[in-house]
């Protein structure tokens, strides 16, 4: 049974790598949407790939094929989501859908998360059993979602693997978020509408592309942009070295009317509680230098956001 839906599918080239798993992406999908759907694009995002490699896996392809690819290629590598937003910016069908190369062997999936949409869902994502990550990474993910799924109020699946499928209404919502620092998964669950998920074996891996400093860097900028969580720190940073400062205060008054502080020791030598001064000046210049650098995290988004920059420069888009 043919599906009267026209299907744009999105996909992001980071590396040579992808490029070389360009030609089973490519058929598996073709086969399943020229049986399944009656249209369909493929709008494939060069994220500054060499072009040439791309250009000679898709040659050999079938005309019938190639004529629905689109080939974006960027000016200058940018972030993953950005890289997608460009392709997004470019899908016309009235169902988009993100598909990983993981899944290249499983191609029917397309097929199953339209039927999903079809009972009242806007977004349908497939859903990982788990996430298999160093120990490190691990770390810095659980942290993580923990903190967007407090103080954010949106509701994120950590299990939540980047492919789907989006509806055009849903599509055009996302579209009109445009900010410098993007991170999609909370835009997904920030514009609402209904969502819906699909299990799937494969668990999460790790982009080999990315580095840990950067998902660090990654994870601070979504915290700043969708949670309250780092004002609350302040907040409960305030309060402790107010805290301090009072019993700080109250040991001098007590120790120069008394000679004994709140530990109950005897002071006799004028010297007596340079150590602890020394420690309370130290402890207080390191909670200034940890508030500074809270806010220069706030200003430096701010800062991305007034400038206005393009998100992303298209040099060339390319039909085959």
């Amino acid at each position: 049974m043919t599906r009267h839906s026209f299907l744009s599918v999105v996909n992001v080239i980071q590396s040579n790598r992808q490029a070389r798993q360009l030609p089973v992406w490519l058929n598996g999908l073709y086969a399943e949407l020229k049986a399944q759907f009656s249209d369909y694009e493929f709008v494939l995002v060069n994220n500054h790939c060499d072009q040439s490699a791309i250009d000679a896996v898709i040659a050999p392809l079938p005309e019938d094929l190639r004529k629905n690819i689109f080939l974006l290629n960027l000016s200058a590598p940018v972030g993953r989501d950005n890289a997608l937003l460009a392709g997004l910016d470019r899908a016309n069908g009235d169902y988009t859908v993100i598909f990983e190369f993981d899944f290249s062997g499983k191609p029917q999936l397309i097929t199953h998360m339209w039927e999903e949409s079809q009972k009242g869902a806007d977004i349908v994502y497939l859903r990982a059993r788990e996430r298999r990550l160093p120990l490190a990474n691990r770390l810095l993910y659980k942290g993580f979602y923990f903190i967007m799924q407090r103080w954010s109020g949106l509701r994120l699946d950590p299990l939540a693997h980047h492919t789907r499928i989006i509806s055009r209404r849903a599509l055009n919502s996302l579209l009109r978020l445009r900010e410098n620092s993007r991170y999609l998964k909370a835009n997904y669950a920030l514009v609402g509408y209904n969502i819906s998920h699909i299990p799937v074996e494969e668990p999460l891996y790790p982009d080999p592309e990315a580095k840990l400093s950067e998902q660090f860097r990654t994870s601070l900028v979504a915290i700043t942009s969708f949670t309250t969580f780092l004002r609350t720190l302040l907040l409960w940073i305030f309060l402790f070295s107010v805290v301090i400062a009072g019993i700080a205060i109250y040991n001098a008054v007590k120790v120069k009317l008394t000679s004994i502080d709140i530990f109950g020791d005897h002071v006799t030598s004028s010297l007596t509680g340079w150590a602890s001064l020394v420690v309370l000046m130290s402890v207080f210049f390191a909670i200034t230098c940890l508030n500074l650098y809270i806010m220069s995290i706030y200003l430096s988004n701010i800062y991305s956001e007034i400038k206005n920059r393009p998100l992303y420069i298209i040099e060339s888009v390319k039909r085959y």
